[in-house]
């Protein structure tokens, strides 16, 4: 049995989740990054031993469409798949339910879900810090207990999990980063952005159209030259206060 941990975390904060439940779930793993453009996911290939760990952020409540693009590629060949959503304190909707036919139609079988909650990418007021030692604690008693369902023989139940179909409209949202004058023109921006949305014969312009709003490039921006539109982002945190307000919940679906 061969365990892989596979990724899309272009801020780090469904990383850390997935590392959360991914270690104690088991001691070695296989790191597969869903964010870089240089790779062939085709080449893939899972057997019906194998265990996927997949884990997505939420965005709009839709798995990111790059994701999907990248995910549809692999071959599952019947290996059990955990998803893991992780989602900005707002709510995940139609993530889950997603994830889980992108990976059934790509040939995996679905054995566990959580659905867990961290910093939000592009308000970080929302989920500050999260997910924290509290999460971490709960993750791995998640781990505990899928471990314990994946090592029994003959478990077949369809995996049930929240979700509407057809799924929301997600068009993506309006809050794209722009590059200011302290921009040196490094270009780790445009190597590193998932979407390829940053040209990297002119890494202080962004491609409204591919952008997908990940903050990647504010993220590893050395000169922290990279931002959003001030006025945008406070009209957007108002808008979203209520909705993300209090401590939501860690879910585990057996």
């Amino acid at each position: 049995m061969a365990v892989y941990e596979i990724v899309f975390s272009p801020t780090g904060g469904t990383k850390k989740v997935s590392g959360f439940f991914t270690k104690p779930f088991c001691q070695e793993s296989t790191y597969i990054d869903l964010s870089r453009r240089d790779i062939d996911f085709s080449a893939f290939s899972f057997s019906s031993a194998d265990i996927c760990i997949v884990s997505v952020p939420s965005y709009g409540g839709r798995v990111p469409d790059i994701a999907v693009t990248r995910l549809i590629q692999l071959k599952g060949n019947n290996a059990r798949a955990v998803l893991v959503v992780a989602y900005g304190n707002r709510a995940y909707e139609d993530t889950l339910a997603e994830l889980q036919d992108v990976m059934e139609n790509a040939g995996f079988v679905c054995a566990a879900a959580i659905a867990a909650v961290a910093e939000h990418s592009i308000m970080r007021q929302f989920a500050t810090g999260r997910p924290d030692a509290q999460d971490e604690k709960e993750l791995a008693s998640f781990a505990v207990k899928v471990h314990s369902k994946i090592g029994q023989e003959g478990v077949q139940d369809s995996l049930k999990l929240p979700g509407n179909h057809p799924y929301r409209t997600y068009n993506g949202v309006p809050l794209k980063p722009s590059a200011d004058k302290s921009c040196q023109k490094c270009g780790a921006c445009a190597s590193e952005c998932p979407a390829g949305a940053i040209p990297p014969d002119n890494p202080s312009v962004t491609d409204t159209g591919k952008c997908i709003s990940c903050m990647r490039c504010i993220s590893v921006c050395p000169q922290n030259a990279r931002s959003l539109n001030k006025a945008m982002l406070a009209a957007s945190s108002i808008k979203l206060k209520k909705a993300c307000s209090g401590r939501k919940n860690n879910e585990l679906f057996l």
